[in-house]
């Protein structure tokens, strides 16, 4: 395995690392994990854990034995939780000198451009500052519509923000097998990925363990998304935290998901996977040809509308046939482009009133899911 000289890491640590089968947290874990962490550091890197456990820790305190079913139990745990995870992380790092920093997001502080460019600057003045952020998603609060879902995923968003350098998951498993290796013994282990492909994904069966909420199929969502921005990731057991120290001498068992050599722009990355799709905007065949070669949406091209949505808002671009072929951020809004749809851009004056662009949508805030 082909280990560079990583700078800038992300440490992704789920609940089956962190707690213990009853849902109680794992002192020892997460003592040893803080003691790892904390030598990296002086060794000189930059270090942002992104941690799950605390609705795993909110359930040991509150007497659940199993993971509660509805939103507020859910949330009432994760309240809970969340404040012994930090109290003890804090407690953890301290002994070695470390200031941490907490930071609870919702898909909403990265969907939407200005606050994901809000919290991308905190990122840098703390890690310039040699302050480790802890990121976990703001369950105690979050509803089904700004929920990333999963901290795989929240922690390949937010080293794309970072411009991580290396995304380490930690699991209850070596990393990527053929098969499931608890149902099927002859499975192979795998241990460089070049591409993610739908045989790849296929390898990761279904999710997760009873207190946490992602699994392997997670695991290879965040490493697409990941080494889609140029990040390297792996997939480890955390078992043993010292297995990071392997990790970064390329001599651990993990699975490495190798980094595109080209890479999406900052502004397409967050487009096609940190931004949320709040309108759709359907074209004619004319205009999908002219995206597929990779050229700007004009009005005359867009038969039809559906969504409220505002400028600068993220929307889906379709065929006639409602097939998704690009992804964008709007010039104008769903009004405007109702009054707009299926004329010249030379007419848009005259339609309403003022012209801002001549495009509704300019091929630099467009990606394109599938080029000719």
């Amino acid at each position: 395995m082909n280990i560079k000289n990583y700078h800038r890491i992300v440490v992704k640590v789920g609940t089956s690392t962190l707690t213990h089968s009853n849902g109680l947290l794992n002192i020892f874990r997460m003592e040893k994990l803080c003691r790892v962490l904390s030598a990296l550091h002086n060794e000189g890197h930059e270090i942002c854990l992104v941690t799950s456990g605390a609705v795993g820790a909110g359930m040991g305190k509150l007497g659940y034995l199993e993971k509660p079913k509805t939103l507020p139990e859910k949330q009432a745990c994760a309240a809970v939780g969340q404040l012994a995870l930090s109290h003890l992380y804090q407690k953890f790092f301290s002994e070695y000198s470390k200031t941490v920093a907490q930071i609870l997001l919702t898909r909403e502080d990265i969907g939407v451009r200005k606050r994901f460019l809000t919290i991308r600057d905190t990122f840098s003045t703390l890690l310039e500052k040699g302050i480790i952020p802890i990121v976990n998603e703001n369950d105690a609060v979050v509803t089904s519509e700004i929920k990333v879902g999963d901290n795989d995923t929240l922690s390949a968003l937010t080293a794309s923000l970072i411009e991580a350098d290396l995304l380490i998951l930690l699991t209850d498993i070596d990393g990527l097998y053929t098969a499931n290796p608890n149902t099927h013994p002859e499975a192979k282990f795998v241990a460089v990925i070049e591409k993610i492909t739908s045989k790849i994904k296929h390898m990761a069966g279904s999710p997760g363990s009873k207190l946490g909420t992602g699994g392997m199929i997670t695991k290879i969502t965040a490493a697409e998304i990941a080494t889609n921005y140029g990040i390297d990731t792996i997939i480890a057991n955390g078992k043993e935290p010292d297995i990071l120290h392997s990790i970064l001498q390329g001599c651990a068992k993990c699975t490495m998901f190798k980094a595109k050599i080209i890479s999406l722009s900052t502004k397409k990355h967050w487009i096609t996977y940190g931004s949320k799709r709040v309108g759709k905007l359907i074209i004619d065949e004319g205009a999908v040809h002219a995206i597929l070669k990779h050229k700007s949406l004009l009005p005359i091209g867009i038969l039809s509308v559906f969504g409220e949505f505002k400028k600068n808002d993220t929307v889906s671009i379709c065929s006639p046939t409602g097939d998704e072929i690009a992804i964008g951020v709007s010039n104008y809004t769903s009004k405007e482009i109702e009054h707009i749809k299926g004329k010249q851009s030379s007419q848009i004056l005259d339609t309403l009133g003022y012209f801002d662009y001549a495009v509704v949508v300019h091929i630099n805030n467009i990606y394109v899911l599938n080029s000719l």
